[in-house]
């Protein structure tokens, strides 16, 4: 005989799983907002209520219909639409800046958070406590470890904007030297000059790919390329736009 009780649930520990997912959701949520990224705190925590919603609603939400002789019911059919569905909410965390795309592991997270959701929404609590405090783990600590071992192996990208004269690239080149950047990669690309501008007429950008194992030799060695009266400016999507605005002085790319 079919037990009913199955398909209900009490007030209470409806609540409790809402405000759970309120929690555990806001815990990664916290992570991603202290690190400045663009799924942050609230994000996290909408997502995990809805999705914890939606496990609900799919569980409990039919229940008066169990007993009908035609209908078949399946505890899974709405969470199963949560975990293809939340990919637009990956998707726009994503953004991709020249060669670098960041935003990934954001929207791992928000990924996560909907399966944690669901975990809730079932009464999983082990598994859902379990997964948050792997997921803080990743982002906390292994995020730690992964930028302490990969120190050395980072690719920097840097863009500078030149007037067209011989010898520059060799000039640019010693003052990575100086700092101990080795370049990895070099593409030289040649812009358009005015017509009327015979002096300063034509223009080149150096993309660079260097490999750099401080950040802040980086900064000096563009600290000193910016002394070269030849140089129009430059940028780095691999460092914060925080630190090139304060080295450049105003004297930042153009395109």
């Amino acid at each position: 005989m079919l037990n009913e009780s199955v398909w209900h649930i009490s007030n209470l520990d409806l609540t409790l799983r809402m405000v759970l997912a309120v929690v555990l959701g806001g815990l990664i949520g916290l992570e991603r907002e202290l690190s400045n990224h663009a799924a942050g705190f609230r994000t996290h925590i909408l997502v995990c209520i809805g999705s914890a919603s939606i496990m609900l609603l799919s569980i409990y939400g039919f229940s008066q219909f169990v007993t009908e002789p035609n209908v078949r019911t399946d505890p899974a059919r709405l969470a199963a639409q949560v975990i293809s569905g939340i990919g637009f909410l990956g998707a726009g965390a994503i953004i991709r800046n020249g060669p670098s795309i960041s935003g990934l592991t954001t929207a791992a997270s928000v990924w996560v958070v909907a399966a944690i959701g669901l975990s809730v929404g079932a009464g999983f609590y082990y598994p859902a406590a379990l997964a948050t405090f792997l997921v803080l783990i990743s982002l906390f600590l292994l995020n730690k470890w992964e930028k302490h071992l990969l120190r050395n192996r980072r690719n920097q990208d840097v863009v500078i904007k030149i007037y067209d004269r011989p010898g520059m690239l060799g000039r640019i080149a010693t003052k990575f030297g100086e700092q101990g950047i080795q370049i990895k990669n070099l593409v030289m690309e040649s812009v358009t000059g005015s017509v009327t501008d015979t002096e300063h007429a034509g223009t080149m950008e150096l993309r660079f790919t260097l490999r750099t194992t401080s950040t802040d030799k980086l900064l000096k060695a563009l600290e000193d390329i910016l002394t070269i009266p030849e140089v129009l400016g430059l940028e780095s999507n691999s460092m914060p736009s925080a630190k090139i605005t304060a080295i450049t002085g105003g004297k930042t790319l153009s395109g």
